[in-house]
């Protein structure tokens, strides 16, 4: 075969200018050269830019005949043919010949944009809710071409090319279409293989190469430190849950048990014989659902699983927001281990970040050349406190990325919900800033009016399109409405995290019991405000990292005190009103504070006073699950009455749980000193036989074994502005669940 001399060139159809900044990869509309035009002097022209080619051959597009040699008209391997007798334009193909290997291309310049207008329209109006079922990359076949699609938003680019390991990471070779109205960058590129590695090569307006950028919509990415993404074609999975979706979709959670178990799938279980290495997506599917379904939780809640650089963030600066972490496996597998859950009935929850990005030089900072995903004011575009930028809530476009991915997890992943991170860093412009570092809005206010209006958006939108789901707020502040209705003047969300309660009872919990007399508040003040939201009361990793203890660490006393006070403590939690949620480690009194870095320290089991708490919490969801007084009316003034709330000296507080009509009432008495009581009266409301349904310090939970018996009767003694009441055994630092059985034994006085 006769090669292009490498000096020389053929003249050319375009103009040297034209052909300079074409070759440099600075030319804004390659699509209008590169492929088949019309010939200036009529007729047709092909033109193909492969700078690694030595010789270009033009074949039929259907019968593989060759039609002609292309003409190098430039050193950097720009070719031409020019057919002048061709007016009609047809399908072809390219075998190109260097580095001795001859191979048959596709033209990806030969196929027309495959975009809808009506996906541009709204994406650009900032209500598009589906973008990652067209932008990012996506298998297609056109005219009978497998290849992939490749779609990405940079309005201010001068041009933008798809490079990875299928073109040398050369920038030539696929220069995008530019959609000038939408400032959206397309390009369908032929024989792109699944797991293909990409990124996208950006010149800003200024025409200055931009470090390389990982494309947002990425559905699979590189293993961390890498920072590719990777095509992924195949998107059909065979899941096998619509039963759960369906029961899902009737509702009802608020007056449903919810007993959720936060994990960190880096740190739950590691294989140290393996290298320290994580568990596969697979491999939890194995041990933490048997695990989680053993200790009857409800849902699992993950710590953020979108690809993130740096394990020391725990997920939450990621950069691929829809790409589930590769460290532990494929997205299928991803979807495996969810659709295990549900066949199994296990409710999964996902930690969402719209909050804020990551700084790093491949993620969405600067995407190209200008603030696109982050505000350009730093006043609202930094997070000073963990030096991350913040979306522009004000940027439809935006809305539409972050919209998507919120809808993304529930519709491709079948999550149950998304608990949103930082909702108090969204909603107040001076969060964690200095006077004169933050602009009050247009009315003057602190309030970040277009964050707000985004989480609104979000809310509304998801509970609309999948009635049943869970969206969850961590909200530290008073805000008011976080979980009303929007159009009750609320945000949205159906649960918010109680901060409050959680700061108030654990600096209780970790005052001596001598002194607790003079902080009883501390345990009380939470049912001041108990239904002014519907709310999670959360024990999450928050509480046991950065020299806060871990939840055993916090308890005072001797080692005997110190579990007995947790398993008190537990048993006063899952009593108290509002839906329940324990990071992994503390089901069992882990010793040490939690380490991203390695597995929980599941060799404390062996010891009994470990198991103990470990087996407490195991029975506190066995019988919060059962008794529906504990859950049914969490949101409902009507479902909680105080029967001792005053009883500071002793350190002692009894209340009851109603579950409305037909629902047997559940007394709950909590003893936080060391001190025994026997003959301790309490009021009751109904006559009859109180089953010890549970009693924190059973010998089976390391406890002392102090208690009543399995039973006390009424006597017909008024007490706590009670009609009857019961006399008992309060064991040290316990608590007590009891539930009305029946009047049948009768009442004595």
């Amino acid at each position: 075969m006769t090669k292009q001399p490498a000096t020389n060139p053929a003249p050319a159809t375009l103009g040297p200018e034209t052909i300079a900044t074409l070759v440099a990869g600075h030319y804004d509309d390659v699509f209008g050269v590169l492929g088949m035009h019309d010939h200036p002097d009529g007729g047709l022209v092909v033109r193909c830019l492969l700078p690694w080619a030595e010789s270009v051959e033009l074949l039929d597009g259907k019968s593989g005949r060759k039609l002609g040699d292309l003409q190098k008209v430039h050193k950097s391997g720009l070719y031409e043919l020019s057919f002048k007798r061709r007016r009609n334009r047809f399908a072809y193909r390219f075998r190109a010949t260097g580095w001795q290997a001859s191979v048959e291309l596709e033209d990806p310049y030969r196929f027309s944009s495959c975009l809808a207008e009506s996906d541009l329209y709204l994406f650009n109006e900032g209500t598009q809710e589906k973008t990652y079922r067209w932008m990012g990359s996506h298998a297609k076949c056109l005219d009978g071409v497998d290849g992939v699609h490749f779609v990405v938003w940079a309005p201010a680019a001068r041009r933008v090319s798809v490079v990875g390991d299928f073109n040398g990471w050369d920038g030539r070779q696929h220069m995008m279409r530019k959609h000038p109205a939408a400032g959206v960058w397309d390009i369908f590129i032929p024989g792109v293989q699944d797991f293909a590695l990409y990124k996208y090569e950006i010149l800003d307006g200024d025409g200055h190469l931009l470090p390389l950028k990982a494309d947002p919509y990425a559905r699979s990415m590189q293993h961390p430190p890498e920072t590719a993404s990777r095509v992924l074609k195949s998107e059909s999975f065979p899941w096998c849950d619509s039963e759960w979706l369906a029961c899902r979709e009737r509702g009802g959670q608020l007056q449903q048990p919810v007993s959720i178990y936060e994990v960190n799938l880096a740190s739950w279980r590691r294989v140290p014989e393996e290298g320290n290495r994580y568990l596969s997506y697979a491999e939890l599917a194995d041990q933490l659902i048997p695990y989680v379904l053993d200790m009857d939780f409800t849902h699992i809640q993950l710590m953020p699983v979108s690809e993130f650089p740096f394990d020391g963030s725990w997920g939450y600066q990621p950069i691929g927001l829809y790409a589930p972490s590769i460290r532990f496996g494929t997205p299928d597998e991803f979807k495996g281990f969810i659709n295990q859950c549900h066949k199994r009935g296990l409710g999964v929850l996902l930690d969402w970040v719209p909050g804020h990005f990551p700084t790093d030089i491949h993620g969405l900072g600067r995407f190209d050349g200008t603030c696109l995903y982050e505000h350009m004011d730093k006043r609202k575009g930094f997070h000073p406190d963990w030096n991350t930028l913040i979306y522009n809530y004000g940027r439809r476009e935006v809305i539409s990325y972050l919209l998507s991915n919120a809808n993304f997890w529930i519709e491709e992943y079948h999550i149950d919900g998304l608990r949103v991170d930082a909702v108090a860093s969204m909603l107040y412009l001076d969060y964690s800033r200095e006077h004169g570092e933050w602009e009050p809005n247009e009315q003057g206010g602190r309030e970040n009016l277009e964050a707000i209006e985004f989480l609104r958006t979000v809310n509304t939108r998801l509970y609309q399109s999948h009635p049943g789901i869970l969206m969850i707020a961590e909200e530290s502040t008073a805000w008011p409405g976080v979980s009303k209705p929007v159009d009750q003047g609320g945000l949205g969300f159906g649960l918010k995290w109680n901060m409050g309660w959680m700061n108030d009872t654990l600096r209780y919990m970790e005052r001596d019991p001598i002194y607790r007399q003079h902080h009883q508040n501390e345990m009380t003040f939470g049912i001041m405000y108990a239904w002014s939201e519907h709310f999670i009361l959360p024990l999450s990793h928050d509480e046991v990292v950065h020299g806060k203890h871990s939840l055993i660490d916090k308890m005072p006393g001797d080692d005997w005190q110190k579990f007995a006070n947790l398993r008190a403590y537990l048993g006063f939690m899952w009593a108290h009103p509002g839906k329940k949620l324990l990071f992994m480690g503390g089901e069992f009194g882990q010793y040490h504070e939690w380490n991203h870095d390695k597995s929980l320290d599941w060799h404390l089991l062996r010891e009994q006073k470990h198991r103990g708490v470990q087996s407490l919490v195991r029975d506190l969801n066995r019988t919060y699950r059962s008794l529906s007084a504990l859950y049914r009316l969490d949101s409902d003034p009507a479902g909680f009455q105080w029967l001792q709330l005053n009883n500071h000296q002793l350190s002692i507080l009894a209340w009851i749980r109603w579950g409305g009509e037909s629902t047997p009432p559940v007394v709950i008495i909590s003893n936080f000193t060391p001190e025994t009581y026997r003959d301790y009266r309490a009021g009751v409301p109904w006559p009859g036989r109180y089953i010890e349904r549970l009693n924190t310090d059973g010998c089976e939970y390391g406890g002392s074994g102090q208690g009543n018996g399995g039973a006390v009767v009424t006597r017909d003694t008024p007490w706590d502005d009670q009609p009857q009441s019961l006399q008992l055994t309060l064991p040290p630092l316990a608590t007590l669940v009891l539930e009305w059985q029946s009047p049948d034994t009768g009442s004595i006085s």
